[in-house]
């Protein structure tokens, strides 16, 4: 019989996450595990609760949890095939929980528990190339971890903008370009949201002397024919990324990509519906001819570790964005190994002799 249970966690940033909304120092999220009580096997997947960005940070999302993990209970599934047969009657709403749910079920599935699926890349005979990401800061703080990233190997390079003076950001990329051709670094800028419907052309217009391959999100999300007006116009492509938030039906997400015309969307599973929902979003998205790519949300190494499998899949040919866990003081032991711009399924790695003030264990959690 299978049975769920889900414990919170806090995880906590090296130095603070800044973006043009929020500056985080600790990320909340949660661990939702099914366990099937004859064999004893358990399956870990992770509801990576994005506060102050995603719809669901309500207070009753613990509360959601627990009426996932009742029904789950009082299914008292036979078999991980039984527990699918009833998804319809349990999947919850909430794109966070949709996605912890799939990947406890893969998990539960698979006998070591954390080979979701078989690719090359879990296979380990390929890695993902990823991006650099570059957080905001002052121009200073900025500029080094530009530098970092660049002596890492990164030839990526993700930078979030809107935090500091425009002109400042500006100064950045001028100095990255005098250094590194276009041929060299490859540039990703991610506005959050930070730009006006009225400023935003002029200042694509001036980011575009830096041939940038593309920009986030330039204004809000939900304003489609402004975005629509700036994606016709803009010198810089355009990809899409809170405007993906949340769960909608296949005809709501055509009607979205075709009114705004995006060159790219952003795919990060946690926010935009699941594992599922995403396949959905890359099957209408290539019908439309739009591009993708996916990006983790912060989530601790057992998220990032599902959802780098996921995309996997795809055998993608341009860089990820798989912000690993080294972001965070303390995280979960997972196949995760990066080699430069390299991310690796490395299944050693799980049994690494890691530092235990830096490692999570499992079974010292509070199981609900």
């Amino acid at each position: 019989m299978i049975q769920a249970s889900f414990a919170p966690i806090l995880l906590t940033f090296k130095e603070a996450a800044i973006t043009s909304r929020q500056t985080m120092h600790t990320k909340e999220s949660y661990l939702l595990r099914l366990t099937d009580t004859q064999s004893g096997r358990s399956g870990i997947g992770e509801c990576a609760l994005f506060r102050g960005l995603s719809a669901e940070d309500t207070p009753e999302y613990s509360s959601h949890l627990m009426d996932l993990c009742s029904g789950i209970n009082r299914l008292a599934a036979n078999s991980v095939d039984d527990l699918q047969n009833h998804l319809l009657d349990i999947m919850p709403q909430a794109s966070s929980i949709r996605f912890g749910l799939e990947v406890a079920i893969l998990s539960l599935s698979r006998k070591d528990g954390y080979s979701l699926y078989d690719t090359p890349y879990t296979r380990q005979e390929s890695p993902l190339t990823i991006n650099g990401l570059v957080w905001m800061g002052d121009k200073v703080t900025m500029a080094g971890r530009i530098r970092q990233k660049l002596e890492q190997g990164f030839r990526c390079i993700k930078l979030k903008i809107g935090g500091i003076r425009f002109d400042d950001e500006v100064d950045l990329l001028r100095t990255i370009r005098r250094v590194f051709s276009a041929d060299d670094i490859q540039l990703r800028l991610d506005a959050n949201g930070s730009f006006s419907a009225d400023n935003a052309l002029q200042r694509l217009q001036r980011l575009s002397e830096f041939e940038i391959h593309s920009i986030e999100q330039p204004i809000r999300a939900g304003q489609w024919e402004q975005m629509r007006k700036i994606a016709d116009a803009s010198p810089i492509p355009i990809a899409l990324d809170e405007e993906l938030i949340g769960t909608r039906p296949d005809p709501l997400k055509r009607k979205m990509l075709e009114t705004i015309g995006p060159q790219y969307i952003i795919l990060k599973p946690s926010l935009c519906g699941g594992l599922t929902e995403a396949d959905r979003w890359i099957q209408i998205a290539k019908e439309l001819g739009i591009g993708w790519w996916a990006t983790s949300a912060l989530e601790s190494n057992i998220g990032l570790s599902a959802i780098a499998q996921w995309v996997s899949r795809y055998n993608p040919n341009m860089p990820q964005g798989l912000g690993t866990g080294m972001l965070y003081l303390k995280n979960f032991p997972a196949p995760l190994r990066l080699e430069g711009e390299q991310l690796w399924f490395d299944k050693q790695a799980i049994s690494s002799n890691a530092d235990a003030d830096t490692v999570y264990n499992q079974d010292t959690l509070t199981w609900k």
